[in-house]
């Protein structure tokens, strides 16, 4: 199955918003506890401008409908917020939960870091629980490394998780 993926519009913010609710429950890829509304959501939409912290939607390839269904999303953000900073950005990957395991991880690291130099991003990031084998497998396949390891720094539902930041020089 092939997939591609383009800049979303503010009418995919429900369904970007839907996507990243679903992995909650999980406890295994945000920190949020709660599901988020779209509303509280809007300005982080419009931080992520194209021509410097794109925000991506992922649709199959085949899908030649009026309306795509969205499997996933792809965002680049800021990493610590100075202009020193500007080089290095973090990659967010959520995908809709009956399409997990297909190949759409995969696609959407291979797209973000093709695309980084583009948007003068020479290093990636992910912020990735300890506790999440799949991302950290993934990530690590496409050759990012362990940068930093915060022992117990969340707290889910009374148990205290890692975070690992893995990274990877691009350009």
């Amino acid at each position: 199955m092939s997939f591609r993926h383009r800049i979303a519009t503010l009418d995919d913010l429900p369904t970007i918003v839907a996507i990243y609710n679903s992995t909650i429950a999980s406890r295994e890829v945000t920190a949020d506890t709660e599901p988020v509304s779209v509303e509280s959501r809007l300005n982080w939409f419009h931080d992520h401008q194209p021509e410097r912290r794109p925000l991506w939607v992922i649709e199959r390839a085949d899908d030649t409908s009026d309306q795509p269904e969205i499997l996933g999303w792809i965002s680049y953000s800021n990493f610590y917020g100075r202009p020193a900073y500007s080089g290095t950005a973090e990659v967010s990957i959520y995908i809709h939960e009956a399409w997990r395991g297909k190949g759409i991880g995969r696609y959407a690291l291979t797209e973000a870091i093709a695309f980084a130099p583009q948007v003068n991003v020479h290093t990636v990031l992910g912020f990735i629980f300890g506790h999440n084998g799949a991302s950290l497998a993934l990530f690590r396949k496409f050759g990012f490394e362990e940068w930093a390891h915060f022992p117990r720094v969340a707290n889910l539902d009374g148990v205290e998780r890692d975070l690992i930041i893995l990274g990877k020089r691009v350009a």
